[in-house]
């Protein structure tokens, strides 16, 4: 995410605001190749959130910007998040499921002050059944939320750590309070 002289100054001001984002030590960003059909200029990182070296959750968070705008976004930045997480089956199993996604999604955007426009998605339950020579795994159930949002200004740094702490609650991980730091988990032995 370097700023480049090249970049237009409002692309380089929301890169420069994605840097100053903070996020629980459990999600691990990093940079990854940004889609460059959907617009001129844009940004992706992938998320993982880990729990005793086993990956719990998984998303991408991607920034667009088109200078000349688009209707469709109804402004010329767009972002574009995908997050996926294993349930417990009682929870996979609760028909509304995909309403308390949507509802975490816009609550973290609300508590975040992300102020944003257009929002859109949808909510995927995914059942896997194992058979055959893999008929012992148990079944598991996924959550995935793909949801996209046009931000009102190119001031990231709320609709990143919103997004963050999207997976972070995908990830069945506990809120965090803001000025509350968590203690590190213990290691079972």
């Amino acid at each position: 995410m370097s700023a480049q002289p090249q970049l237009p100054a409002d692309f380089q001001t929301a890169l420069a605001s994605l840097r100053t984002a903070r996020n629980r030590p459990e999600l691990k960003l990093a940079e990854i190749p940004a889609p460059s059909r959907l617009a001129p200029y844009g940004v992706a990182l992938g998320a993982e959130v880990m729990s005793d070296g086993e990956e719990i959750a998984t998303g991408r968070f991607i920034l667009l910007y088109d200078p000349n705008g688009s209707s469709l976004w109804e402004g010329t930045f767009r972002i574009i998040t995908y997050i996926r997480a294993e349930l417990e089956a009682d929870i996979g199993n609760d028909a509304l499921l995909g309403n308390v996604a949507w509802a975490w999604l816009v609550e973290a955007l609300d508590d975040h002050g992300a102020d944003h426009r257009a929002a859109g998605g949808t909510a995927t339950r995914i059942l896997s059944e194992s058979y055959g020579t893999l008929a012992e795994r148990p079944d598991a159930i996924d959550i995935e939320l793909r949801a996209s949002w046009t931000p009102t200004s190119p001031a990231m740094t709320a609709h990143l750590e919103a997004w963050s702490t999207m997976v972070c609650t995908f990830a069945g991980l506990p809120p965090v309070p803001d000025g509350v730091t968590l203690l590190p988990q213990r290691r079972k032995r």
